[in-house]
C-alpha cells in the first residue's frame, strides 16, 4: 500500500539527560534519568504519525556508522518505512543532547553534519513516493532548495503541502507552494515580520500568511498556545494544564496530529484539536519522542 504521509527531515540519535539544574561553568551535575532513542524533528514527527495510525515514510540521511543503523532498525520497529532514508558514506549520524532540568528549561547540544542533511537528489529518489503521497510534511531547518525542490515536486502532483517552520530563502516561493504552514513563535515573527506575543498579533500574522498562498496557517501564541486560521475561521486554543516536564517535541506532535487527521478529510477544527492534544501528551515526558494514540 502507498504511504499516506511522506516527511521529509532530520533524522538524529537523541540523548536525553534529566538533572535537578543545570551545570554552570567548571560545574558538574548529577544526571537522574538518561534516555537515548531515535530523535530529530523529522525521525519524531514519523513516530507521531504511525502512532496514530498513518502509513509514513521518511525521507532523511543517516551516517554509516552503528548509530545509523540502530536509529534506521528503530525507525522500522515504529512502523516508518524507510526506503527512501539514505545511509550516507564516511558521515556520523546526528546527534542531539536534550539537558532537562526540574524547571523544564532545556539545553540542547547539536552535532548536525552537513552531509546529514537532505539533498535534492534525496528528494529525486523519492520523487514517486512523494507524488503518490496524500501529504508531504517538509522541516525548513533543511536546505532551502531540498525544501523547494519537494513542493514544486508534490504541487505539480496534487500533493498537500506542509511546512513547519520558518526558511531561510526562497520564503515567498515555498509559501505559493504550500497548502499548510505551522510555526512557533519566534519562526512566526521571521516569517511575517509580527511579533506573535498576543492572539491579535497571530491573527494579523495569519492573516498575511494566508494571502501568501497557504490555505491553513498554525501559529503559536507566545507561551499562551496556538491559532489556526484559513479562509473561514479563525480558531485560538490555549495551552492545557498538562504538567510541563519538556517542551521538547511538543511542535513535532503538533504537527502529527494536526496532518494525521487532515489526512484522514478532517475538518480544521478537528485537526486543531488533535494537534493541541498530541502537543499536550507529549510535553510530559522528557525528550521528544512522542507517545500517542489514535483518537477515537
Amino acid at each position: 500500500m502507498a504511504v499516506e504521509v511522506v516527511v521529509v527531515g532530520q533524522l538524529a540519535r537523541d540523548l536525553v539527560l534529566t538533572v535537578g539544574e543545570a551545570p554552570g561553568a567548571g560545574q558538574s551535575a548529577d544526571v537522574r534519568h538518561r534516555r537515548e532513542m531515535l530523535g530529530g524533528k523529522g525521525a519524531n514527527q514519523a513516530v507521531g504519525l504511525a502512532q496514530l495510525g498513518t502509513r509514513v515514510a521518511l525521507v532523511g540521511v543517516a551516517g554509516d556508522d552503528d548509530v545509523g543503523r540502530e536509529m534506521l532498525a528503530q525507525a522500522r520497529r515504529d512502523g516508518i518505512d524507510t526506503s527512501a532514508t539514505v545511509r550516507r558514506d564516511d558521515t556520523e549520524t546526528a546527534l542531539i543532547v536534550d539537558v532537562v532540568d526540574d524547571d523544564g528549561h532545556w539545553r540542547y547540544l547539536e552535532h548536525i553534519p552537513r552531509p546529514t542533511l537532505v539533498g535534492r537528489d534525496e528528494i529525486a529518489a523519492a520523487s514517486g513516493m512523494i507524488a503518490e503521497a496524500d501529504t508531504v510534511v517538509l522541516q525548513l531547518q533543511q536546505p532551502g532548495q531540498t525544501a523547494l525542490a519537494a513542493a514544486r515536486l508534490a504541487r505539480a502532483s496534487g500533493t498537500r503541502v506542509v511546512l513547519d517552520g520558518a526558511p531561510h530563502q526562497d520564503a515567498d516561493v515555498l509559501l505559493a507552494d504550500a497548502d499548510v504552514v505551522r510555526a512557533d513563535a519566534r519562526e512566526g515573527e521571521q516569517l511575517t515580520g509580527r511579533s506573535l506575543d498576543t492572539v491579535a498579533g497571530a491573527e494579523r500574522a495569519a492573516a498575511d500568511l494566508l494571502g501568501s498562498g497557504p490555505s491553513l496557517a498554525v501559529l503559536e501564541v507566545a507561551g499562551e498556545g496556538d491559532l489556526f486560521a484559513d479562509a473561514e475561521r479563525t480558531l485560538f486554543l490555549p495551552h492545557g494544564e498538562a504538567e510541563v516536564v519538556d517542551t521538547t517535541g511538543a511542535g513535532d506532535a503538533l504537527i502529527a496530529g494536526l496532518t494525521a487527521t487532515l489526512t484522514r478529510g478532517g475538518s480544521t477544527r478537528e485537526a486543531a484539536e488533535a494537534a493541541v492534544a498530541a502537543a499536550g501528551a507529549t510535553v510530559g515526558h522528557a525528550g521528544g519522542r512522542p507517545h500517542l494514540s489514535p483518537r477515537a
